[in-house]
């Protein structure tokens, strides 16, 4: 049975220690983030200065907090005070502590006698205790940004755990520039208690997650680990980063949690066989759990590249053969005749299926339907879009406009881009395949009127071919291995 982390991420209530006055310390900046985005329970400021914070009054202990009032004690004071703390605060009525303080393990011999003896108070209190030594914790459905940094990211269905703080801020800015939302975040920090697997366990239960996204660089228990997570990939996706896969890396890791990181061959061979996927970068992972968290699984391996010009389609053409998870798809007899009736006679007669400039109003959107809906297809990745929203932009932005007849041609442009991004929308939905739209525009021009239409639909715009053919491959592994286990 997994540990319940309903009060640390879903508290009706939140008591903040260690507030001051002073807008760069953890406590202020913990109880600033409490209340500017969006939580809607009663929230406690503790400290040693009397008066108001934030025009939160300051209480000078958890004992003036009412019985019951909250559940989620956020520890933002040195470690001699912090176990009288969790006393005081299990008393309340508090349920789930996240100890952003450090000075325990990380920090040498008194501070690993620390972290013992805090770990085995909240044991002995029936706390649930997150970190010490950690970022903070964010739960998107109730509003909660309860930690010592920005961003607080829109809300979606990643949830985020990991054992480096940074890499959880990485994650969520990410988020925030791609729309593609998160719903749990949580940095693990030195996890005395609760280790990541527990976060893992916790929302692979969760309705609001669909996917999770894992920095790892150690296992303390590798064994125990891969006979759980095994169980969390059979619900759930869960992509992984794996940090001290050189030696390196690993000598970084020990200075960095204390941890020992894995034999990165081990590693590799255990998350195979548990179904876990491992991306080799940050931007990888967030693409493959952006693509879990907004597609729907394909059937297969076979993909078709759609393009309005040559040279995209080579280079995914390339990526695609390259994957040993992918097939470039052959045209079947009536799949070719179709789309040969849609297409002027220079298309490319061949997958990528290359429009050849050919594309009209419609000719897109049909397309997208037709191939998608064609059952030899699993997948579709899409490329060339933002070209006439581009063009529209240049010459918005040029001495011409909005005259000599420009406007209406600017509008038109603007309209085609968003018709274009909606269908690819519309025709994964409509067929449950994924279709992936890929253009280096969604970092060069975000403001592009194709960029903002994919965003609009809920989907990643992907910034290459290549990182779109890689995010596919994830997902079509995953849906391979869920098949191999029925």
């Amino acid at each position: 049975m997994s540990l319940d982390l309903t009060p640390l991420f879903e508290p009706r209530g939140v008591i903040v220690t260690g507030v001051s006055s002073h807008p760069g310390k953890f406590g202020f900046v913990t109880l600033h983030n409490i209340l500017t985005c969006g939580f809607e329970g009663p929230v406690f400021a503790i400290g040693r200065e009397a008066g108001t914070v934030l025009d939160q009054p300051v209480l000078a202990s958890v004992d003036d907090v009412p019985a019951e009032a909250a559940d989620l004690l956020v520890i933002c004071t040195p470690v001699s005070v912090n176990e009288q703390i969790l006393v005081s605060a299990a008393a309340k009525g508090v349920k789930a502590v996240f100890v952003a303080a450090g000075g325990y393990s990380e920090s040498g011999p008194e501070g690993i006698a620390a972290e013992a003896r805090l770990a085995s108070l909240a044991a002995r209190l029936g706390l649930v205790l997150a970190g010490p030594n950690g970022q903070g914790v964010v739960s998107t459905p109730v509003g909660l940004c309860a930690q010592i940094v920005a961003p607080y990211p829109p809300r979606g269905r990643i949830g985020v755990a990991s054992q480096s703080g940074n890499l959880v801020s990485a994650l969520l800015n990410m988020a925030e520039q791609t729309g593609i939302g998160v719903s749990r975040s949580v940095s693990a920090g030195n996890a005395a208690s609760t280790s990541l697997i527990d976060y893992l366990e916790w929302l692979a239960d969760d309705p609001e997650t669909d996917v999770a996204l894992c920095y790892i660089e150690g296992l303390p228990d590798g064994r125990a680990f891969f006979e759980r997570v095994r169980h969390v990939s059979a619900e759930m996706p869960v992509v992984v980063i794996k940090g001290g896969a050189t030696s390196g890396g690993q000598r970084a890791a020990a200075s960095h949690t204390g941890s020992l990181a894995s034999d990165d061959r081990i590693f590799t061979g255990m998350a195979r066989q548990a179904g876990l996927l491992r991306a080799s970068t940050i931007e990888a992972a967030f693409d493959a759990a952006a693509t879990f968290a907004t597609q729907p699984l394909p059937q297969g391996e076979n993909v078709v590249v759609l393009t309005t010009a040559g040279g995209w389609g080579v280079i995914a053409a390339d990526a695609v053969t390259a994957h040993p998870d992918l097939t470039l798809a052959a045209l079947s007899d009536n799949l070719f005749a179709s789309i040969d009736e849609m297409l002027p006679p220079r298309w490319s007669r061949n997958n990528p299926v290359d429009l050849a400039g050919g594309e009209t109003r419609e000719t897109i959107p049909d397309l997208l339907h037709l191939v998608a809906g064609h059952p030899d297809v699993d997948s579709i990745i899409q490329l060339g879009l933002g070209i006439q929203g581009n063009t529209a932009a240049l010459t918005r932005n040029g001495p011409f406009y909005p005259d000599h007849g420009l406007e209406r041609i600017v509008d038109f442009h603007e309209r085609q881009e968003n018709l274009y991004a909606t269908a690819a929308a519309e025709a994964s939905t409509a067929n449950s395949k994924p279709i992936l739209v890929a253009s280096e525009l969604a970092t060069a021009r975000p403001d592009n009127p194709m960029v903002t239409a994919v965003r609009d639909s809920g989907r990643l715009c992907y910034n290459s071919a290549d990182r779109a053919v890689a995010a596919l491959g994830h997902v079509v592994r995953y849906a391979a291995w869920r098949r191999g286990r029925t």
